[in-house]
């Protein structure tokens, strides 16, 4: 008997639905939060009604939000439904990645799970993984394909906002002839693609850059892991008024001192917990460093939450990379 195509089953799940619950993971980036908006915008131009949502506590939307078309579909998570008929996730590549919105997730009578990273491990009952995507962003721009409704200019912004993010500005890894094919078919949209670019990469405030210096003064270069690495704490988030999204593209500065492979942003939450995120220049995988920690995602970005102090933190992370095997 053959399988029906799970796109083609995504699409007769959604063209049946009346409401859609659309979530992606905790503090979303761009392509979370531009796949989440880009199918919203989609769905509600076939009639369909959508509620959007991540998992932040405190609810706290980044500035460069305001630029993706159909932001005003996001909702607290408190207003999300608890039992959906209908919901998608977007991005998140384990159920913890949902947090407070994870047992919506789990009560839903149909869940179309949509991501690219390679730690997922399959989840939903109509999945639309795969990790040689460049972004989840590309996944949805397939399902919205399968839809065979024209979609809008509203629905290609957000696509092209994760994708052009999630690629690194077409300089990653996972960008294929494929992804530049899409990104030239996204920009026939007449979107301001030069405005919405300089809001999600040249936006900073003068405290941000000022962090930034505190945290280049603290850059540690450990040779025996292959790895540089910074910090920053909650008193100097506090301290300097800045929101810890702001400094979301600090690991892209850390990351391009030539002398390790892997560079890593070590930034304390609100609960004193630890968030790591890490970049590799090639030789090692970190979503498998990452995993081993309870995070995921790629195989040269990756990242995950410590429970540990900084210090037993920063141990613990060198001890994962000497471990770990190395491409020469």
């Amino acid at each position: 008997m053959q399988v029906a195509d799970p796109y083609q089953q995504a699409a007769a799940a959604l063209s049946e639905a009346t409401t859609v619950a659309i979530v992606c993971h905790v503090n979303p980036d761009a392509d979370a939060l531009g796949s989440m908006l880009g199918l919203s915008n989609h769905l509600r131009g076939m009639g369909k009604r959508t509620i959007c949502s991540f998992p932040n506590d405190p609810f706290e939307v980044p500035r460069w939000v305001e630029m993706l078309p159909g932001n005003e579909a996001l909702v607290h998570p408190a207003e999300f439904p608890k039992d959906p008929a209908v919901m998608v996730s977007c991005d998140a590549a384990s159920l913890d990645r949902l947090a407070m919105l994870g047992g919506a997730a789990v009560r839903a009578r149909t869940l179309i799970w949509i991501d690219h990273h390679v730690t997922n491990e399959g989840l939903g009952s109509i999945p639309l993984i795969d990790p040689r995507a460049s972004s989840t962003c590309e996944l949805v721009w397939r399902l919205v394909m399968e839809t065979g409704i024209e979609a809008s200019i509203e629905t290609a912004t957000c696509i092209y906002a994760g994708l052009v993010t999630d690629t690194g500005r077409f300089q990653f890894e996972a960008v294929r002839p494929d992804t530049l094919r899409l990104a030239a078919e996204l920009r026939e949209f007449p979107f301001d693609h030069a405005r919405l670019v300089q809001a999600l990469y040249e936006d900073n405030r003068v405290p941000y850059l000022k962090l930034l210096g505190r945290a280049l003064e603290r850059i540690r270069l450990e040779p025996e892991a292959d790895l540089v690495w910074s910090y920053l704490t909650r008193a100097d988030l506090d301290g300097a008024d800045v929101h810890p999204t702001e400094t979301d593209d600090l690991i892209d500065v850390i990351r391009t001192a030539r002398e390790a492979d892997v560079a890593a942003v070590i930034k304390q939450q609100r609960d004193g917990r630890f968030k790591v995120s890490m970049r590799s220049r090639g030789r090692h995988d970190v979503a498998t460093v990452a995993a081993a920690f309870g995070g995921g995602g790629h195989r040269l970005a990756a990242g995950y939450t410590s429970r540990h102090g900084l210090a037993d933190t920063v141990e613990r992370l060198k001890t994962a990379l000497a471990g770990a095997p190395a491409e020469p």
